[in-house]
């Protein structure tokens, strides 16, 4: 591990909490191209313990209905990563309200990364205190091959996924190869689609628990209230939740009150 990421926010909370940890995952510039940083204040001060922030796409191969069409609405909201990463700054920054310190990643594909330059994405983004990313459709096998230095070299995770259908030779791989935590796909699904936690997902669960992977786990897709919280999290590290936030930001709004209840019906 290198110096620069024994100081990433998400290695040092792992290394200080193992349980229960609550990722949610929101679409920057939705609703509005400005409620990214009312968002991201109101999860800080709800408490959760991780921010994944949906980087607006129009061709995305991992999201559902509910994700898509707030990546829509984001897109022509006007928001982009130029965008974003100045948002971003202003939120880690005290110059405008209380500094964010949770651990920011950020979520999306390659392509648009590749338009705006992965050195230049990756400085951007350790200027600005982005502290992972997670990039669906970047085998982890073209990563090593040409971007691992560049995102080691400024610190930034990237954070891997793994699904029922990985091999436990792939799994043992992307372990041997990843810090931070794996990104468990709860099953061969898009985001938003699945109901509940079925035996056949919790026999996954039980069969990835068994392997005692180095990294911490996160399970996501499918979770979206306080049942499929506490059921996948005795399973794994904790979860995320992303298409239920995003249709309670639709429904009750962004106010710190509206985040501070949805994060709660999830905890308690």
């Amino acid at each position: 591990m290198t110096q620069e990421l024994t100081q990433n926010r998400i290695t040092s909370l792992f290394s200080q909490k193992s349980e229960r940890l609550l990722n949610l995952y929101f679409t920057a510039g939705y609703p509005s191209l400005t409620d990214t940083t009312t968002i991201l204040r109101g999860l800080q001060a709800a408490g959760v313990d991780l921010v994944e922030i949906g980087m607006p796409y129009s061709d995305p191969v991992a999201d559902g209905e509910t994700i898509q069409q707030s990546n829509g609405v984001a897109l022509d909201n006007g928001m982009s990563i130029k965008t974003l990463f100045a948002q971003l700054a202003d939120c880690r920054n005290a110059t405008n309200g209380e500094p964010v310190t949770v651990p920011i990643l950020l979520m999306g594909y390659i392509n648009p990364v590749l338009q705006f330059g992965v050195e230049n994405f990756c400085q951007k983004c350790q200027q600005v205190g982005v502290d992972g990313v997670i990039l669906p459709d970047l085998p982890l096998d073209l990563f090593l091959e040409d971007y691992a230095p560049t995102f080691r070299k400024y610190g930034i995770l990237n954070v891997h996924l793994i699904t029922p259908q990985t091999t436990e030779d792939r799994i043992r791989f992307i372990d041997a190869e990843s810090d931070g935590f794996i990104y468990m796909v709860s099953s061969a699904s898009i985001t938003g689609s699945v109901k509940g936690v079925s035996d056949t997902m919790k026999t996954y669960f039980e069969r990835i628990q068994a392997m005692n992977l180095r990294n911490p786990r996160l399970i996501g897709f499918g979770i979206n209230d306080h049942e499929t919280f506490d059921m996948t999290s005795q399973y794994a590290n904790g979860a995320i939740v992303g298409s239920a936030f995003i249709r309670h930001l639709s429904e009750k709004g962004t106010s710190a009150e509206s985040i501070r209840a949805f994060v709660e019906t999830i905890r308690s």
